[in-house]
């Protein structure tokens, strides 16, 4: 379906207007289909981020900033974030020896037992909103999207 017909509107639109709007709307597709992907473990999409950002430490710890810079949505509030998982025992967090202001978090057997459950299910995800596309396609959609994204 074409971005006018959704929005409703015959009114003309510039080729870079619909560029936003398709990408937007894409978006906001992608994402309330993975938050019900999310919904029966009690997670947020930034929340699950944070899980798959520490299990990729290979049970090294991370830092705050290192978490925050690896997120997705630069604007999280990673402390939130992980006070959340910590109250459901996804994660645990400590204060480095050898710097007392540096907090280090560790994602936990629980987390790891999370993530492991929702692993297929993403792929699925993933797989089914690329499903109209073929294998060229892919490439030639994540190029164009990182030269639009990289002005």
């Amino acid at each position: 379906m074409k971005i006018e017909e959704i929005l409703k509107t015959t009114i003309p639109m510039d080729n870079s207007k619909k560029i936003i709007l398709n990408v937007l709307y894409t978006q906001n597709v992608i994402t309330e289909n993975f938050n019900e992907l999310l919904k029966p473990h009690e997670i947020s999409g930034e929340q699950y981020n944070v899980l798959r950002i520490l299990r990729g430490q290979k049970g090294n710890p991370a830092n705050m900033w290192a978490i925050q810079e690896r997120m997705l949505a630069k604007t999280s509030n990673t402390t939130r974030l992980v006070d959340k998982l910590l109250l459901k025992e996804f994660v645990t967090r400590k204060v480095c020896p050898e710097n007392r202001r540096k907090i280090e978090v560790l994602i936990t057997q629980k987390g790891l037992d999370v993530l492991a459950v929702l692993d297929p299910k993403v792929i699925a995800h993933e797989r089914f909103f690329s499903k109209n596309l073929s294998a060229e396609e892919i490439i030639q959609l994540n190029q164009l999207l990182e030269k639009y994204r990289n002005q």
